[in-house]
């Protein structure tokens, strides 16, 4: 069958277009193309590539499309097969996002978008009410959060910088008492 730039792009499309539930459904599709349809590559090299792009980080189905367009037309075959793969996905994104941003528009949205926000706010409360029953258990511990929030409310300083903090405070505070 030939491998041109255009029937891998279309080839990784239709893939791209049928792939439902992730990396992990594309194996029998890509089989069904690759291998039975257009006779590309071998089962054994379609699991090679298959096993090494989901060793990779990143999208298990990209990997794949990428090594298999890139052993059958080099780079411009890559690039056919991750534009193939992807674009289908970006192009429901962009659907849906639009059709959302109209939905969210609508009085009728924005209150339910606001009981969320009320539940959302609940349920903070009460993971807070959690940790806190955990977490500040003595005055070290009680001191360690009114300093952390006076410095995550009024302070220029990193959140991060400020759990750094406290973590070397707490490390300092167990080998004080240890002594």
């Amino acid at each position: 069958m030939e491998k041109s730039i255009y029937t891998i792009f279309k080839t990784f499309f239709k893939v791209g277009t049928l792939l439902l539930g992730g990396g992990y459904v594309i194996l029998p599709l890509l089989t069904s193309e690759l291998v039975e349809k257009k006779k590309w590559i071998t089962s054994d090299e379609l699991c090679e590539y298959y096993a090494i792009g989901a060793s990779l980080p990143g999208i298990i189905a990209a990997n794949t499309a990428i090594f298999t367009g890139r052993k059958l037309l080099g780079t411009a075959g890559a690039i056919a097969a991750i534009v193939g793969m992807i674009l289908p996905a970006f192009l429901a994104i962009v659907l849906l996002a639009s059709i959302l941003a109209e939905l969210i528009a609508k009085p009728s949205v924005q209150h339910i978008f606001w009981g969320v926000g009320i539940g959302v706010i609940v349920l903070l409360f009460l993971a807070v009410k959690e940790m806190w029953s955990k977490s500040v258990v003595d005055k070290f511990s009680l001191a360690i959060y009114i300093g952390s929030l006076i410095l995550a409310l009024y302070g220029k300083v990193s959140l991060s910088l400020i759990i750094i903090g406290a973590v070397i405070a707490g490390i300092i505070n167990q080998k004080l008492e240890v002594k």
